[in-house]
């Protein structure tokens, strides 16, 4: 067990940031996983950089070409990834993220292991090219749904290898959900933003819960046991993104009813945006997906049999889609793991709680797209570099050097 002397000898900003979680991991970590992992919590950071979230996106952000900027400008680096991960898969998947069908990239199978792989791809550029440590630069990794499994390869918890490997085959069972869903139905699936105004949306979940049925003290984590119905007819709130956007999933047929219902009945009239998703995740279809990755964590790593799929502790903590907040323990990591494939993201909480309560002042998003980096922007009110931070995000080679600057600009600045 970590003695508290070595807890006490961690640099203040990543002991102060996050002791009680920090403690926590001590305390659960053991063995021979625990004993390698140590020496990693020790850093050079100096104390008077300001707090640093490392973010990565879920799907959506697909688009057919999205990794050949990395590999015409970094083949050095990005090549032997891209190889790794047909070789992982034991298929082309970087032929479809080169040059297949939108239909094809989109698919969930191959839009899941893609946007992964390629904001891993894009980090070990960072590291590899621009010296980029996250260990010692960085305080904490989250990711949106599906880029949670991004966050903890960057954290330290999952390897690259074994991460891809559960990606797909979540993906897969997703996919054959929702195909499945289709078949017995004969309807629609997926999911619809709703926006309203930021004084709006804590009223406008309640009236969609009290529709679903669901107990509004339910909402921090839809668990959704309380619906006595079948899980092809439930509608559920898959994301609460921002102070004024959510996401819910399902049946597209009984989500028009839900509108009508709130615009007749409720007095909201939110914006509704139908995704650009072939699932619906984070829902009660997603169970058997859910029921995979159990299987899968309680398993050993793929890549090295003799260790745990789980590395616990990490290089630093990672927050949890479903609680919003670090995860605390490998058992903890595990359940929570398998269950965000069916319980709501918790991102407007998450970004809340390392804005207000842990002061993060400079968020790095990685991987393909801007949509990650709009919403934590939008959150917690800045654009680019600002005074003593900044919300960036890097998904072109041609914003790396601006953005390294930017960091190295705001390493030492004092905070408020």
């Amino acid at each position: 067990m970590e003695k508290l002397a070595n807890e006490l000898r961690r640099p203040a900003t990543s002991r102060q940031l996050y002791g009680v979680a920090l403690t926590s991991y001590a305390a659960a970590g053991s063995g021979r996983c625990h004993q390698k992992q140590h020496p990693r919590w020790s850093s050079s950071t100096s104390a008077k950089r300001p707090r640093t979230a490392l973010f990565f996106p879920g799907q959506g952000v697909q688009r057919v070409g999205m990794a050949t900027p990395w590999l015409e400008a970094y083949p050095r680096t990005a090549k032997p990834i891209m190889d790794e991960i047909d070789s992982t898969l034991g298929f082309a998947l970087s032929r479809v993220i080169a040059e297949g069908s939108n239909a094809e990239l989109t698919a969930t199978e191959n839009a899941q292991p893609a946007i992964m792989a390629t904001s891993i791809m894009i980090l070990r550029v960072l590291e590899h090219e621009f010296g980029f440590r996250p260990r010692d630069r960085v305080d904490v990794t989250l990711g949106h749904s599906l880029g949670e499994f991004a966050a903890l390869v960057a954290g330290g918890y999952l390897r690259f290898y074994d991460a891809l490997k559960m990606v797909r085959t979540r993906a897969e069972v997703m996919a054959r959900c929702s195909r499945d869903a289709a078949e017995l139905d004969g309807g629609e699936f997926g999911m619809v933003a709703l926006v309203c105004e930021e004084a709006r949306l804590a009223a406008l979940i309640e009236a969609i819960h009290e529709f679903l049925g669901h107990s509004s003290a339910g909402s921090k984590s839809d668990s959704h046991e309380d619906s006595d119905l079948p899980p092809i007819q439930q509608v559920l709130i898959a994301n609460i993104n921002s102070k004024n956007q959510i996401v819910l999933s399902g049946s597209i047929e009984r989500i028009k009813t839900l509108l009508t219902h709130l615009r007749q009945f409720g007095g909201h009239d939110p914006r509704a945006v139908r995704l650009k998703a072939d699932s619906p995740f984070h829902s009660p279809l997603m169970k058997p997906a859910a029921d995979v990755m159990t299987k899968i964590l309680d398993k050993p790593s793929q890549e090295a049999p003799d260790e745990d799929v789980v590395t616990f502790p990490g290089l630093m903590p990672c927050v949890s889609n479903v609680t919003a907040r670090p995860f605390r323990s490998r058992a903890e990591l595990k359940d929570l793991l398998a269950r965000q494939a069916v319980d709501t993201v918790q991102w407007h909480d998450s970004i809340k709680y390392l804005d207000q309560e842990e002061k993060v002042r400079r968020w790095i998003g990685i991987g393909p797209g801007k949509v990650g980096r709009n919403l934590v922007g939008k959150e917690v009110g800045m654009k680019g570099a600002v005074k003593g931070g900044g919300v960036w995000g890097i998904s072109s080679p041609a914003e790396v050097e601006d953005i390294m600057k930017a960091l190295d600009a705001t390493d030492t600045a004092e905070e408020d």
